[in-house]
C-alpha cells in the first residue's frame, strides 16, 4: 500500500493516496522510466531521455511539504514548452537539428533544460526551509462558506473588469492595475480549495469555472486556460484524495482543456480578424454578444475544423525552442555590440515608472525579437499578436552559455524571495498559497515567453501592491469570511 508523505504539522496521518508533490514526483519518475524505453525509437534519443527525467529532478528539488503548490505549475509549464519540441520532431520525423536553425535548436533545447534545473536549485535554496503552518492556519479555509467565497469571487471579478477599464484610462498605471486584478485568482483558488477540501459547494465551483471559460473566450488571447490551472493547483494544495471519482474528474478536466485548446487554435486567426474588425490591432471593435455568437457558430460545426492540423499547430506553437535557436543563430553572426543591454534595458524600464517618465517608450516584444533574431517581424506576426524571444533567450544574448545560468539563478532567487515573503506572512495557509498562485501566474502565465522587462516589472510591482494589500485590505476580507462562518478569526502565530 502506498502512503502519503509526512503531513504538515497539525494534520493527522492518513494512509490514503493523495495528489501532492510527492505523488507527482513518483508519477513522473514512472513516466520517465516508461518513456525511456521508447527513447531509442525517437529522432533524438539522448535529448528525449534527458527531457523525460527533468520533471522528476525538479520535483525532487522543490517537492517539499511546505513548498507552495503553484511552484509545481511554474516548473512543469516551462518544462512542457521545452520538451514538446522533441515531441514535435517525432511528429515531423526528423531530428531537432534538421530544421532551419540546425544545431542551434539542439543547443537551445539543452540550455533551456539546464536553466529549468538551475531555477529549481534557486527555489530550493530560498524556500526549502519554510516553516509549517499552525493547525489553525492550515485548516482555516475549511470553515468558510462556499457561498461567501463565490460572492468574494464575484466581487473580485467586478474589480478585475474595473481594473481593465482603468488601465485604458490611465496606461501609466497599467502594471499596478494588473496586479490588483489578480485578486480574482486568489478568490478563485480559495473557492476551489475549500470545495475540494470539504466536498461542499460544488455548484459554486462549477459556476466559477464556466464564467471564467466564457470570459476567456471573449478576448483575443485564450485566457480560458487560466481557470484550469487554478483548479489543478488547488487540487494539489488541498491534497485531494485519489479515488475513482477524482481520477475520472481529472480525465474530464484534461479532456475539456485539450478540446478547448484545439478549438481555439483552429479558430483564433479568423476570430481575431472578426473581433478586431479586420484591423491590425489588439483592440476589440465587435460587441461581446456578436463575438460569442460567432464562436458559437464555429463550435456548432466541428466537422469543418481540421483537428489534425489544429493539433500540430498547437504543439508547434507551444514548443518554444526554435525561437531561442534563432537567437543563437543570429548572435553567432551579428552579436549585439552592447553587452548586457537586455538586463540594462530591463532595469531602466522598471525603475523609470511611466507616471514619472511619461515619454518612456512602450515595451515591444516584437521589436526586440526582430533585433535579436534579424527577422522582419511583419513577415512572421500579425498586428493583433506579438512575439518574444523570452527571458532565457535574452539572458543568452547578454551572457552566453554557461554564463546565462548565472542570470537564470538570479531570476530564480528573486522570484523565490518574493514567494518566501508572502509564505511567511501571518495569514491562513491557503490565502498565502493563493497569493503565490496569483504571483506565479502573473509572472509565468506565458512560461518561457516572458521578456526580462516584463518579468522584472511584474515581479516588483506585484510585490509592492500585495505587500500593501496583505497589510490593509486582506484582513478586512478575512474578517468578513470568518464572521459569516460564525467563527472567530484565528490569531496568527
Amino acid at each position: 500500500m502506498v502512503t502519503v508523505n509526512p503531513p504538515l504539522r497539525g494534520r493527522a496521518v492518513s494512509p490514503r493516496m493523495v495528489l501532492d508533490a510527492g505523488f507527482m514526483r513518483r508519477t513522473f519518475l514512472l513516466i520517465g522510466l516508461f518513456l525511456l524505453l521508447t527513447a531509442p525509437f525517437s529522432s533524438d534519443p539522448l535529448a528525449f531521455a534527458a527531457g523525460c527525467f527533468v520533471p522528476w529532478i525538479v520535483l525532487s528539488l522543490v517537492g517539499k511539504p511546505t513548498m507552495p503548490a503553484a511552484v509545481i505549475f511554474y516548473f512543469l509549464w516551462q518544462w512542457a514548452q521545452v520538451f514538446s519540441r522533441v515531441l514535435q520532431s517525432m511528429v515531423d520525423g526528423e531530428p531537432l537539428g534538421a530544421g532551419l536553425y540546425g544545431q542551434y535548436v539542439v543547443n537551445a533545447y539543452w540550455y533551456m533544460l539546464a536553466s529549468i534545473v538551475v531555477l529549481a536549485l534557486a527555489f530550493r535554496m530560498v524556500l526549502g526551509g519554510l516553516p509549517s503552518p499552525s493547525p489553525e492556519e492550515e485548516s482555516a479555509h475549511r470553515d468558510w462558506r462556499p457561498l461567501d467565497l463565490f460572492l468574494l469571487y464575484c466581487g473580485t471579478l467586478v474589480l478585475a473588469v474595473a481594473c481593465g477599464y482603468a488601465t485604458r484610462l490611465i496606461p501609466a498605471l497599467s502594471q499596478q492595475f494588473e496586479a490588483v486584478s489578480r485578486l480574482k485568482i486568489v478568490a478563485e483558488f480559495l473557492l476551489f480549495t475549500t470545495v475540494l477540501s470539504t466536498g461542499r459547494g460544488g455548484k459554486f465551483m462549477l459556476a466559477a469555472v464556466l464564467v471564467e471559460i466564457l470570459i476567456g473566450f471573449s478576448g483575443l488571447l485564450s485566457d480560458f486556460r487560466g481557470v484550469f490551472i487554478y483548479l489543478a493547483v488547488a487540487a494539489i494544495a488541498a491534497r485531494l484524495a485519489l479515488s475513482v471519482t477524482s481520477i475520472l474528474g481529472g480525465v474530464v478536466w484534461l479532456s475539456v482543456l485539450m478540446a478547448l485548446a484545439l478549438f481555439w487554435t483552429a479558430v483564433k486567426v479568423d476570430y481575431r480578424e472578426f473581433a478586431t474588425g479586420g484591423e491590425e490591432t489588439q483592440h476589440l471593435s465587435i460587441p461581446l454578444s456578436e463575438r460569442l455568437a460567432y464562436l458559437g457558430s464555429l463550435a456548432a460545426s466541428p466537422g469543418t475544423i481540421d483537428w489534425g492540423l489544429a493539433s500540430y499547430a498547437l504543439l508547434s506553437r507551444f514548443a518554444y525552442v526554435d525561437i531561442f535557436g534563432s537567437v543563437i543563430d543570429y548572435q553567432h553572426s551579428a552579436r549585439d555590440p552592447n553587452p548586457g543591454r537586455q538586463w540594462q534595458e530591463a532595469f531602466d524600464h522598471v525603475f523609470k515608472p511611466r507616471f514619472l517618465f511619461p515619454d518612456k517608450a512602450a515595451l515591444s516584444d516584437t521589436e526586440t525579437y526582430a533585433r535579436l533574431t534579424g527577422a522582419d517581424p511583419t513577415e512572421v506576426v500579425r498586428g493583433s499578436t506579438s512575439i518574444s524571444v523570452g527571458y532565457m533567450g535574452e539572458n543568452y544574448v547578454d551572457l552566453g552559455f554557461p554564463g546565462m545560468l548565472l542570470g537564470i539563478l538570479a531570476i530564480g532567487l528573486g522570484i523565490a524571495g518574493v514567494l518566501r515573503y508572502f509564505m511567511r506572512s501571518r495569514l491562513p495557509w491557503m490565502v498565502r498559497q493563493g497569493i503565490v498562485l496569483a504571483f506565479i501566474y502573473n509572472v509565468a502565465g506565458t512560461g518561457v515567453e516572458l521578456s526580462l522587462p516584463k518579468l522584472f516589472g511584474a515581479t516588483i510591482m506585484f510585490f509592492l501592491v500585495y505587500a500593501l494589500l496583505v497589510k490593509f485590505a486582506l484582513p478586512i476580507g478575512l474578517k468578513w469570511l470568518h464572521t459569516r462562518a460564525g467563527k472567530d478569526q484565528p490569531q496568527p502565530s
